[in-house]
């Protein structure tokens, strides 16, 4: 695995865990939708999230979670590319644009995003062809169902051997597309069709998908998974959410996709110390 990631102009450091922050640019995201509609609240807490470490940070305009209904190809892209193009043009570190729409792919990279993250795994039309033209590395995401339905009865024989079968399809189709292999990344998608059963049996064997030898990205932070086992609201799940970071970095993980930034970095570094220890 590549430990230095080129993200369009910007690069990613993958020698140690890196923090990717969510920036939510919608009205019903699971966590923080709304907060950050207004142009110039998201470059705030954009720069926000930056100071406090993070790594890269992955701007959506369509929210995917569980029961979420699509937005139109219009409203999606005027939501982000203002938000990306002034954010490329002044931060350090790289973009990352959340989205499953060939067109948003396109229009978000010549805005200056640097890594597409598609929760769909280039299954939508046109987007194999949109990132292998784009040239940016690209995060392939397991996801059983679709978001209006994925969590009503997701079902399994082997939920590891099922994903693992996933990522292969997936890479064959990407490379055959023109993607290069050292271009992906994977992301086994904690809470997209899985029950909480299926989300431990993941975090407790990520380094499962290790043999693919490509850069791991994880989605816990929040999640409902941590509110069933600790009975927390939303707002009260950081510290379930940065034991989970730290565990799945532990396990492999390359890349943690978190809301609370600060924390996670602390956490990440911890991880690193961990990992880096001579026995």
């Amino acid at each position: 695995m590549n430990k230095v990631l080129q993200c369009g102009r910007q690069t990613l450091d993958l020698s140690q865990p890196q923090v990717m922050a969510v920036l939510n640019i919608t009205e019903d995201s699971f966590s923080d939708g709304g907060r950050w509609l207004n142009p110039e609240r998201a470059l705030e807490h954009a720069m926000q999230m930056a100071s406090e470490g993070a790594g890269i940070i992955d701007i959506g305009g369509e929210s995917t979670r569980p029961g979420a209904t699509p937005v139109s190809l219009s409203q999606e892209l005027d939501r982000v590319i203002p938000v990306i193009e002034v954010l490329s043009s002044t931060l350090e570190i790289p973009i990352s644009i959340d989205t499953s729409k060939a067109e948003v792919m396109t229009a978000a990279v010549a805005a200056g995003a640097g890594m597409i993250n598609d929760v769909w795994g280039l299954r939508q039309p046109g987007a194999l062809q949109a990132a292998a033209k784009a040239n940016v590395p690209v995060c392939i995401m397991h996801m059983q169902g679709q978001p209006e339905n994925m969590q009503k009865q997701p079902l399994y024989q082997n939920v590891l051997e099922e994903i693992n079968a996933f990522f292969s399809q997936r890479i064959a189709a990407a490379t055959a597309a023109g993607i290069e292999t050292e271009k992906l990344l994977l992301d086994p998608g904690f809470g997209f069709g899985k029950t909480l059963e299926h989300n431990l049996s993941i975090l407790a064997n990520l380094n499962i998908f290790a043999h693919f030898k490509l850069p791991l990205l994880v989605g816990i932070s929040r999640k409902s998974m941590l509110g069933e086992i600790t009975g927390a609201d939303i707002s009260d799940r950081v510290p379930a959410g940065i034991a989970a970071a730290t565990i799945a970095a532990l396990q492999g993980a390359n890349i943690i996709r978190s809301h609370d930034v600060a924390a996670s970095v602390q956490a990440m570094k911890l991880s690193y110390a961990l990992m880096s220890v001579d026995l």
